[in-house]
């Protein structure tokens, strides 16, 4: 795996390989092979918020334009914020279900159910389209997690994750809001010509299979 082939490697001492659990347990009574599986799951769910935030804070630098550069790039803040604070929060619970939390940028996008646009400056819709396809991606996957962990009684994880989807839902709100096709500045040709008036967009790909 990335990250673990460096010239300090022979000198550190492994205590636990990566994408495994603890035998003798953390303090939380569930069984190992529950918090195994759980704490896999949430690593998933640490990957792919880390290419969000990599994304976000991207189009955050990028933004530009009328309706972007001030607002847009505010709300776009807010966004890296509320994602740095969730990826605390999924990464404290991976760690202590005894499973240690994915750290490494290469590996993190390999292991992400998601992944970052190609490089590149693309149109601010095209940024939000991107951010608000990610943001669909991660709510379906939390549903699942959050299913499963209830299945297995790890209510732990139930409340860490429900408390993140809540707020990703509201991010995926805010960027659809964003994306609708009202706009403030067309100034008055639309009312002349009736042409150029409807932003179009690109089927939305939610990509939950």
């Amino acid at each position: 795996m990335p990250g673990h082939n460096n010239p300090h490697m022979d000198k550190m001492i492994l205590r636990q390989e990566p994408r495994t659990a603890k035998k003798q347990g953390c303090g939380i009574s569930l069984p190992y092979e529950t918090r195994l599986e759980m704490g896999l799951q949430l690593d998933e769910h640490l990957c792919a918020l880390n290419v969000a935030l990599h994304q976000y804070t991207k189009h955050h630098w990028l933004t530009e334009g009328a309706e972007s550069f001030g607002s847009l790039h505010h709300i776009l803040d807010e966004h890296i914020e509320v994602t740095q604070k969730h990826i605390d929060d999924v990464g404290e619970r991976v760690a202590r279900l005894g499973v240690v939390p994915t750290a490494h940028p290469v590996t993190q996008h390999e292991i992400s159910y998601i992944k970052h646009e190609a490089e590149g400056r693309y149109t601010m819709r095209d940024f939000l389209r991107n951010d608000l396809e990610h943001e669909i991606k991660i709510q379906g996957m939390l549903r699942k997690t959050i299913k499963r962990a209830h299945e297995l009684n790890d209510f732990g994880t139930v409340q860490v994750l429900e408390e993140v989807l809540l707020k990703r839902e509201d991010l995926g709100y805010h960027i659809w809001s964003l994306l609708e096709d009202d706009t403030l500045v067309r100034g008055m040709s639309h009312l002349l010509d009736q042409e150029g008036n409807i932003a179009t967009n690109r089927h939305l790909n939610d990509n939950l299979n």
